[in-house]
């Protein structure tokens, strides 16, 4: 039987590296499919949860809550650099009119020389509660987006990897859940003041507040590492990085979104808490726990010092929880609250 390799041209080698490219070719195109399909799913999945939230009461009247406490916060006394439109400065004590009484007027409407009041030394207490919303509210997202991000990466690494990276990531998790909080807090709190210390509480909050969402992001991929997708992306040669954040990730950042939310909303509460108990953001910064700390000796006589900060708490730690909810429901396609 003649041998066909011998009926080759000389140019075999050339043939031999063109099925070669080709073969690389076939498996590229292959993991394009696959992230083609999984585009085109997540487009398809993300106009369903739009619309779903937004047909969620609850969900969109809290989000139009938060975006005017924010606009409002950040607007009236200015940030930064950027000048506000209100004409009082938080930081000028003034003449006490009508003992600091508030001036709001409902009917007919009217906000007056000072809407919320004076506190003791006669500073203006609508700035001084917007200059305490605003520092709260920057607590609270850099409490969320730290506490997210390093929950995520943690999570993500010990339900993929298993072995000893689980054993070591999950151990980890379990000796920042014994931290005592509120005593580390507090020595963060005194040590950072005049550095930036409403940045340097924020991030150090959002440092040991990870571990529940480790936990979540963890069972999710221990559950999606072993689904068919995956199993197609090791096929074509993908690298651990890429089957992680390219095609695992995606899929579990309705847990993630939902989960970020509600650490938003934990983090005002605990913040507040801290400030309160005088661990918190420390003088000459402000924020709404404190100044409820500052003012509670005023409940009975002058109530308003009390309530004002109060109901911003309250405002903002319900319009997330609202917006969690709402998400919630639009991510899980088992619910009935609203129409797909």
């Amino acid at each position: 039987m003649t041998d066909l390799r011998n009926d080759l041209p000389d140019d075999g080698p050339a043939i031999e590296l063109a099925m070669g490219t080709l073969v690389t070719l076939d498996d590229d195109l292959a993991e394009v499919d696959v992230l083609a399909q999984q585009s085109v799913a997540a487009r398809s999945s993300t106009q369903t949860v739009m619309r779903r939230f937004r047909q969620h009461r609850a969900a969109m009247s809290g989000f139009v809550v938060l975006v005017a406490i924010i606009l409002l916060a950040f607007s009236s006394i200015g940030f930064g650099p950027v000048p506000g439109w209100w004409k009082l400065d938080f930081k000028i004590p003034m003449p006490l009119v009508d003992a600091g009484a508030p001036t709001l007027s409902v009917w007919p409407p009217s906000l007056g020389e000072h809407p919320f009041g004076q506190d003791n030394i006669g500073r203006d207490y609508f700035a001084l509660t917007m200059k305490g919303a605003q520092q709260s509210l920057i607590i609270a997202f850099l409490v969320g987006i730290v506490g997210t991000v390093i929950g995520t990466v943690i999570g993500a690494c010990a339900g993929y990897f298993r072995g000893w990276t689980e054993a070591v990531l999950m151990r980890l998790t379990d000796v920042m859940i014994t931290i005592p909080l509120l005593a580390v807090a507090a020595v963060i709190a005194v040590s950072s003041k005049g550095l930036g210390g409403v940045w340097i509480l924020g991030a150090f909050l959002g440092l040991v507040t990870w571990t529940g969402l480790a936990r979540i992001v963890r069972g999710e991929f221990l559950s999606l590492r072993e689904k068919e997708f995956v199993d197609a992306a090791r096929s074509v040669g993908a690298s651990s990085g890429r089957i992680i954040f390219r095609h695992i990730l995606p899929n579990t950042i309705g847990v993630i979104i939902v989960a970020a939310t509600l650490a938003i909303s934990s983090a005002i509460l605990l913040e507040s808490a801290l400030s309160f108990l005088g661990f918190g953001v420390q003088s000459p910064d402000t924020s709404l726990g404190q100044l409820i700390n500052s003012y509670r000796s005023a409940m009975t006589t002058r109530p308003w010092l009390f309530w004002w900060p109060g109901l911003f708490i309250i405002a903002i730690a319900l319009a997330v929880n609202f917006i969690g909810d709402g998400l919630r429901d639009a991510f899980d396609p088992r619910q009935d609250r609203v129409k797909a």
